[in-house]
């Protein structure tokens, strides 16, 4: 293995170990300020099934964590992964071009014209 193969390996891993030690540390806290309830669907939580218990950042921003816990909210895995699906189907729809469009490989429209040209067959 190469010396950069191990430099990025080690930054990769330390990269990981951050972010498990910043989620410990809000969702402790988050757990500690709110009921084990889905913030959506209702259901409660406790023993092992706590783990299916999320901290979602209302704002999006894992980094954004004050200590009032006023940017997060529990949700069960299921709910999460919906609350997240939604945004991502709404950034899809959006009239203002997302900054994900750059890594989809271009900004063409396959269709421009099609219009004109169905009306000209049709004539």
């Amino acid at each position: 293995m190469s010396k950069d193969d191990n430099n990025i390996k080690r930054i990769i891993s330390e990269v990981q170990t951050s972010r498990l030690e910043r989620e410990k540390t809000y969702r402790e806290r988050a757990l500690k300020m709110y009921p084990w309830i889905c913030a959506h669907c209702g259901r409660e939580f406790e023993g092992k099934r706590l783990r299916e218990l999320t901290v979602h950042h209302k704002d999006h921003n894992h980094d954004n964590n004050p200590p009032d816990g006023s940017n997060w909210e529990l949700l069960c895995i299921y709910c999460h992964d919906n609350e997240h699906s939604r945004d991502q189907v709404a950034d899809a729809y959006s009239d203002e071009p997302s900054d994900r469009s750059s890594e989809k490989g271009g900004t063409t429209n396959p269709f421009a014209g099609l219009g004109d040209l169905l009306k000209g067959k049709l004539d």
